[in-house]
């Protein structure tokens, strides 16, 4: 019986060709660098300098300035913590701070490498405590309701045209779980809920064991894998436009990635609201907006891409795999 099946098989194999036909060929499709090079102003939206945060690291080694953009996320998300996080970078708190942890292939955090010591930096008054039920943007009760053809405005524009080629199993909760773009954003949502993803260059809230949700003060960008299992348990605030590499390239700790000697810790000179510099100073970045041709577009050709190089095309993409288009206006 054994020898039968083997020849079974040999035989199905040696068949196998003779019975597949040739695969259509498929119209090639523009490479993404030029759709974006190609698309027009108007579909470009500019980023306010006052939604950047600004973080000047020490110089490298080599005496290299390091500067670092930070997108904050639009309403509705996370509002809360970036108030605080406005107030943080208002009253000059993160001056003086650092990068005091950067685990591979997950996050590099800073704030105040004393925070949970006696030494630890006092936090300026009025921040606000905000609940957990804000890691996302309920359905129900704000009468938003969110499915593969319509959203409301309040998260308008959202092209949910993506999600016919992009579901997502981190959304799934009893119901249909998507992806899509709101604002520029690359957001995942259900029956229940929409909430902001965590992809690379994610700048997330650091926080203790549940009910505490962190006030902003202490902060993560995600510089490996996406940790996408972090959705709707930690509070996403805004990602890294700009600088990442100066972020992504320090040295690793091991362990949970905090150093055990704080001269490795990285020196932040200081983080500003990118409004509060001088005019010539301040960040002038625009994204290829969500909504446009151009978009549409590019994510077809991050999905179904056809090519010289290219052999397969399965396409699908993971969302984190279809980066917004970023860069310096003018």
């Amino acid at each position: 019986m054994r020898k039968k099946i083997v020849l079974l098989a040999a035989f199905a194999l040696s068949a196998a060709p003779m019975a597949m036909a040739a695969p259509a060929e498929k119209p090639k499709t523009r490479p993404s660098a030029e759709i974006i090079k190609a698309a027009p102003a108007g579909d470009w939206t500019a980023i306010d300098p006052g939604d950047v945060l600004v973080m000047t690291l020490s110089p490298d080694a080599a005496g290299k300035a390091r500067q670092v953009f930070i997108q904050l996320l639009p309403a509705p998300f996370s509002q809360g913590w970036i108030g605080n996080m406005r107030k943080l970078a208002a009253a000059h708190w993160w001056d003086g701070g650092a990068v005091y942890r950067v685990q591979d292939n997950w996050v590099a955090q800073f704030g105040d490498p004393d925070e949970d010591t006696p030494k630890a930096k006092p936090l300026p008054p009025g921040l606000a405590v905000v609940p957990e039920s804000e890691y996302l943007v309920h359905n129900g009760p704000r009468n938003i309701v969110c499915d593969r053809d319509v959203c409301p405005s309040l998260i308008a524009p959202m092209d949910w045209w993506a999600q016919e080629m992009l579901n997502d199993a981190y959304a799934f909760d009893g119901g249909t779980g998507l992806v899509g773009f709101a604002k520029g954003w690359p957001v995942a949502t259900n029956d229940k809920a929409i909430w902001p993803t965590h992809c690379y260059a994610t700048v997330g809230v650091g926080r203790n064991n549940s009910p505490d949700t962190g006030t902003g003060a202490e902060l993560y960008v995600a510089i490996g894998t996406p940790p996408r299992q972090l959705d709707r348990n930690i509070a996403v605030v805004g990602r890294v436009i700009e600088g990442i590499e100066y972020i992504s390239s320090l040295p690793r700790a091991p362990g949970n990635g905090m150093y055990n000697d704080k001269a490795k810790n990285t020196p932040i000179l200081s983080i500003r609201l990118g409004n509060e510099l001088p005019a010539a100073q301040q960040p002038r970045f625009e994204y290829l907006s969500t909504a446009s041709a151009s978009f549409r577009e590019y994510v077809n050709a991050r999905v179904n891409r056809h090519d010289d190089f290219i052999i397969y095309s399965p396409g699908s993409a993971d969302i984190c795999n279809i980066p917004i288009p970023i860069r310096r206006r003018g």
